[in-house]
């Protein structure tokens, strides 16, 4: 569940100590901005309603989350909450998504700096449909292959982070069962773009399945790989 090349979750932790870990220092502050930013940004693009899904992103040996149960658009600095990779809560009064030991199994198992969980319309609906998302645009090859869906259990259970973790091996994009999305990068507009891209994806397949008498023609593994190999080199160099 490693994303190949992106060494920026463990390196930050491992290289700055807590010197970036410091709740109120201005790396904190800056996240905490982009973390509230992309938040929003999901509800206003329809991926998530209310207060669904959430947005994580790791700096040093912290994990800053959107806190549970409150609307996005009243989230404010002075809001910010952070809790170490074991759980504990290091900074803030309000209490941390519900959904926080599947964004610790992320940093726990890859190389993540922001991991973003949403409610998506088609991203859900593919989930309760089939086992992984067909492969029907070369996209998937951003995601390592196939996106796979994690086995339904409650939210914001042990049990539902451990499938995430196995649908995530060699991944950096899953479903979860009738529930959503879950998508990692090593900064929070790629994680976001990701989950965007999967939304697309799953709404281009559900187009192409309902239409009578057709079966969508699909890639096949090779080609996606050929595609991954492709991106490596993909977008502008510096």
């Amino acid at each position: 569940m490693t994303e190949t090349g992106h060494a920026h979750g463990h390196d930050r932790g491992s290289e700055h100590g807590h010197e970036h870990g410091h709740p109120n220092g201005p790396e904190i502050e800056q996240a905490w901005l982009d973390l509230v930013a992309t938040a929003r940004r999901s509800a206003a693009d329809g991926l998530v309603v209310g207060t669904s899904g959430n947005v994580s992103v790791r700096v040093g040996d912290l994990v800053l989350v959107t806190p549970s149960g409150v609307p996005y658009d009243r989230l404010t600095p002075a809001d910010t909450v952070a809790v170490d990779l074991d759980g504990r809560q290091v900074t803030g009064r309000l209490r941390p998504t519900s959904e926080l030991p599947m964004h610790l199994e992320v940093y726990r198992n890859s190389t993540a700096g922001a991991v973003v969980h949403t409610h998506a319309v088609h991203a859900t609906a593919v989930s309760t449909l089939v086992p992984e998302l067909p492969l029907i645009h070369y996209m998937a090859a951003d995601f390592g292959g196939p996106v796979r869906v994690a086995p339904y259990a409650m939210y914001g259970t042990d049990a539902l982070a451990g499938h995430m973790v196995r649908a995530l091996a060699g991944r950096t994009g899953c479903l979860l069962q009738n529930h959503g999305t879950v998508t990692y990068a090593d900064t929070l507009d790629k994680a976001y773009d990701r989950t965007a891209q999967l939304e697309w994806m799953c709404r281009l397949w559900l187009t192409a399945t309902s239409v009578p008498g057709r079966t969508p023609t699909l890639l096949s593994r090779g080609q996606v790989r050929d595609v991954e190999e492709q991106l490596r080199g993909y977008g502008q160099r510096s």
